[in-house]
């Protein structure tokens, strides 16, 4: 019995929590909570957003593209590929492309590789097959490049079985690669380069 009521005493003695010190407590919680969501939050709105600008920036990078119509057609001197002849079109949903040889800052370039020569600006003639008469290619026309490449790379020097890559780069864009193989005898005058 001493010891229920020794036990009865002690609990008398000893202090609880009181309603205040247990409503500041949560309060620090709250506010604790409050600063860590928005921490989080503003974090995951940042993020979001650079997300954002890479997907926009690689679709304005896509929307320039370009693709080959028909094939490459060359012409041949019996020994050397003289002249190169190919169309394009704007691949779908492709922003328009300035194919303006005399633009000197926005305008397509077209580079020349192979294994012995690159040259990075060859010149080129733009004759719109199907348009509105003006050097820029947009939905739906259809633009044929001719290269004169006697002219245009006289160091370029393209004989029977050898392998040469033209790169057709738009101001903005992805870039066209066309590589092709002449074939084994260049002895007629017009070639399709398929």
């Amino acid at each position: 019995m001493n010891r229920v009521l020794k036990s009865i005493r002690r609990s008398g003695e000893e202090r609880g929590i009181t309603g205040l010190e247990t409503a500041i407590v949560l309060i620090a919680f709250v506010v604790v909570a409050a600063v860590f969501a928005f921490v989080v939050l503003s974090t995951g709105l940042f993020s979001s957003e650079r997300g954002k600008e890479t997907v926009y920036a690689g679709l304005q990078k896509t929307r320039g593209s370009m693709s080959l119509t028909g094939g490459v057609i060359a012409t041949s001197n019996g020994t050397a590929i003289t002249d190169l002849s190919f169309g394009l079109t704007l691949a779908a949903g492709g922003d328009s492309v300035n194919l303006d040889q005399g633009d000197a800052n926005n305008r397509t370039v077209i580079a020349y590789i192979d294994t012995a020569v690159t040259d990075n600006d060859l010149a080129y003639t733009t004759t719109e097959v199907v348009g509105d008469a003006d050097e820029l290619l947009e939905a739906g026309e259809l633009a044929q490049i001719d290269i004169d490449l006697a002219t245009a790379c006289p160091t370029c020097s393209v004989g029977a079985n050898e392998q040469f890559t033209l790169e057709v780069k738009p101001p903005s864009g992805s870039y066209l690669v066309i590589s092709r193989t002449t074939p084994a005898s260049i002895a007629e005058t017009i070639i399709n380069l398929n």
